[in-house]
């Protein structure tokens, strides 16, 4: 019924609730879903094409055309047209369902699709074929008069439609004549009207996420995107314990045919405080507060290590493994489960805890802001960044086969003294505030005096090296030197003559384990934009910044990297590194709201 099958991209949208996302792509068919959670089993699988048929659910339009697709304005809620050769269009709606019932947040797992006829006569095929265990195996399938049951090895998914049965279950084509509707959940049966639920579903839902987006202090400028990726990262948050997983998918490699695929499916302490960090500065701290939650159920004894990257279920060993059953985005294996960066030491994630949780001593609107037991227990984490600052670790950028002292890494341990000090000072804890002072200033000393390096007239990237990586680009931010330093301004000059290409970054250059990187990475690029923008070039920021916003997908989202010369996506899919940079850019280069109104 439908062309040829497209080659898979990354022109996807991404619908979810707090509880799980599911990936759709431009012609409405889910194409990832893990189940029941962020990090389940793909019963959605075909973005990674599965080797047995199957792994997604598609509305086939007879004599297919072409479609258009956006998100309903402020909402999670995507809708997509097709249209045929003969006039024929058919609306399909998704969404999960979110919105506050009973004191707290209503967010089954649970895809909800509205299918509707727009004009003509068009007939369809519909195909709902989740699999099993990575792919490998067809579920056990039953069904009853109004529902179809798939029993997955977590859940069984129970489908729930007012379209006839047989159609669905043989996958017949038929002429679209009405509105069909689609809940497809855990085995529950409805206790009311199909039509009735999911017309208040859509209703609540949409509720719900227009005013979540109205208390949003967003900048004048780039509305329209820095709404999308707020939104993108709401969804990225699993509300059961506050984790935050980097994205949603595994196994998209960086570039075409490279090894550089991984899991990225867990929560990342670094880029979670980025997600946070972003999140406060448009006024959404209930995030923060949920990640916190998550942060102080890890962190146990006196002086906690920490893992740099842990299970949204809290869970400490990720293992990673290959998974046959799955040839992999684009048939570019190998698809990976786990992940061993959660053997690694990363001495940056001290700082990121301190910094994500420092909000919480300064804000007057939170509910639940940071007391002195909480303070005492981001002291143990303080004490771990000062007696590691400069000792070798793998580095914000997970190197396998080397360490060193890096520059990021001591950098972000000054940070945790650094805020530690200012939140003794606003307890009035003299003491301890002299405490953490100190320590943050020799940190600070030995850090200008190791990691610049005079002769080559920039930072470098670890105590006594030469090498250039995008992370020194956040020195300003962070506080740790002022942005019209002439040091840092020399390193944001060299780093744009030694890892930009054309509109976009590298991270760095040097070969590594896996050979010398290939695409831009997408963060760093919003990170150049940013140091440009604070020492004093900001039409050039501005201008950058307009390019990387026009290499978005047509959805308006962002995967982890992005081709030099066709600004093609690629890696894991949406990153919430890529919309944190965003977010952030946006808001330094908009100008002001009083220069409008």
């Amino acid at each position: 019924m439908n062309a040829a099958t497209q080659q898979p991209n990354l022109d996807l949208g991404l619908v979810g609730n707090g509880s799980f996302g599911a990936l759709v792509d431009a012609r409405g068919r889910v194409a990832w879903a893990c189940l029941p959670a962020f990090d389940g089993d793909p019963a959605f699988c075909a973005l990674l094409q599965p080797k047995v048929d199957g792994g997604d659910w598609s509305v086939e339009l007879e004599d297919f055309s072409h479609a258009e697709q956006h998100y309903i304005d402020n909402t999670a809620l995507l809708r997509t047209l097709l249209h045929d050769s003969h006039g024929g269009t058919v609306e399909l709606v998704d969404f999960a369902p979110r919105w506050r019932q009973h004191g707290r947040f209503y967010r089954p797992v649970m895809l909800v699709r509205r299918l509707r006829p727009l004009a003509g006569s068009p007939r369809v095929r519909i195909r709902l074929r989740p699999l099993a265990d990575w792919g490998a195996r067809v579920p056990e399938r039953t069904w009853g008069s109004n529902h179809l049951r798939f029993l997955l090895p977590r859940m069984t998914l129970r489908l729930t439609t007012d379209a006839p049965l047989r159609l669905l279950r043989d996958e017949l084509p038929f002429v679209l004549d009405r509105e069909l509707r689609f809940v497809l959940g855990p085995d529950e049966t409805l206790t009311r009207p199909l039509e009735s639920f999911v017309d208040d579903a859509q209703r609540q839902t949409t509720a719900y996420w227009r005013e979540w987006v109205r208390y949003l202090s967003i900048p004048l400028e780039w509305q329209d995107a820095v709404i999308r990726s707020a939104i993108t990262l709401k969804l990225c948050q699993y509300e059961d314990t506050g984790g935050i997983v980097a994205a949603m998918t595994t196994s998209i490699p960086e570039a075409p045919h490279t090894a550089r695929n991984w899991d990225y499916r867990y929560c990342w302490l670094r880029d979670a405080a980025f997600v946070v960090r972003a999140l406060n500065r448009l006024g959404a701290t209930r995030s923060m507060e949920e990640y916190i939650r998550y942060i102080f159920n890890l962190v146990a004894g006196e002086e906690p290590d920490l893992q740099p990257v842990y299970g949204i279920g809290f869970e400490t060993a990720l293992a990673e493994e290959e998974v046959d059953s799955l040839a992999g985005y684009r048939g570019m294996g190998p698809v990976r489960r786990g992940n061993l960066a959660w053997l690694q030491k990363q001495h940056d994630v001290y700082g990121s805890v301190v910094l994500a949780s420092a909000q919480l001593f300064f804000d007057q609107r939170l509910r639940q802001r940071g007391d002195l037991a909480a303070f005492e227990r981001l002291q143990s984490l303080g004490d771990r960044a000062f007696a590691l600052y400069d000792q070798p670790d793998a580095g914000l950028w997970e190197f396998r086969g080397r360490s060193h002292v890096h520059t990021y890494s001591a950098v972000m341990c000054w940070a945790a003294c650094d805020r530690l000090a200012k939140i003794a000072a606003r307890f009035e804890l003299d003491e301890r505030a002299a405490h953490w002072r100190q320590r943050a200033d020799a940190i600070r000393a030995r850090v200008l005096d190791e990691a610049w390096n005079a002769q080559r007239g920039h930072f470098a990237d670890a105590f006594g090296g030469e090498r250039l990586d995008a992370s020194l680009l956040l020195l300003a931010d962070l506080g740790f030197i002022e942005a019209r330093d002439p040091r840092f301004i020399a390193t944001v000059e060299a780093i744009g003559r030694d890892l930009k290409r054309g509109q976009g970054l590298f991270r760095y250059i040097a070969p590594d384990d896996f050979g010398a990187p290939e695409t831009s990475f997408t963060i760093c690029t919003f990170w150049y934009i940013d140091a440009l923008a604070s020492i004093g070039r900001k039409d050039e920021a501005r201008g950058m910044f307009e390019q990387v916003l026009a290499r978005r997908n047509p959805l308006g989202l962002l995967s982890e990297d992005l081709a030099f010369d066709s600004g093609e996506a690629w890696g894991n899919f949406p990153q919430t590194y890529s919309h944190v940079g965003l977010i952030i850019a946006a808001m330094a280069l908009s100008r002001p709201w009083q220069s409008a109104v």
